[in-house]
């Protein structure tokens, strides 16, 4: 049996015809059913925001994100805490970007792996080259387009972290 660990999906922006499926699939991963509390996302006239704390097995991140994966209009990022064994993770999707996924430390910074950094230093004759390897592994094209639909709410809920270890 896996370790159970958590983490939280957040549907930045989803217009509302397509929120029931966000939650059906959502609810499929988790085996439960979903009903999330939608708010407007300010960010976008027409499309609503949501968030779930979830709790479940290793792996139950990608499972998630994997279930969104590709529907257009959708902009959501997936969190799963580091737990015995396993490192924390982020995937996140916007529609013209696609999917982004990396590893996280147990403060959600993004873990760039050596072979990424080796490879981005084979390019260290054009900085120019080296930043964009950087910024690819880092995932800041996919920061830069959520970023304003993540704190676009003055209201939003404050999500509170969890404890590791």
């Amino acid at each position: 049996m896996s370790a159970i660990t958590r983490g939280v999906l957040f549907v930045h922006s989803a217009p509302s015809a397509l929120c029931p499926h966000v939650e059906w699939a959502a609810g499929g991963v988790l085996g439960t059913r979903l009903s999330l509390d939608w708010t407007p996302q300010p960010a976008a006239r027409g499309l609503h925001r949501a968030e779930y704390s979830w709790q479940g097995p290793q792996g139950t991140g990608a499972r998630l994100a994997s279930a969104l994966r590709g529907w257009e209009h959708l902009r959501y990022e997936v969190t799963e805490e580091a737990s015995h064994g396993v490192d924390g993770a982020r995937w996140s999707h916007t529609p013209d970007l696609g999917i982004f996924h990396a590893m996280t430390d147990v403060h959600g910074n993004v873990v760039v792996p050596e072979d990424r950094v080796r490879a981005a230093l084979e390019l260290a004759h054009d900085p120019n080259a080296v930043r964009d390897a950087l910024d690819l592994a880092l995932g800041t094209a996919w920061d830069d387009e959520l970023e304003p639909f993540r704190y676009a709410g003055a209201g939003a809920p404050v999500r509170w972290l969890h404890r590791v270890g």
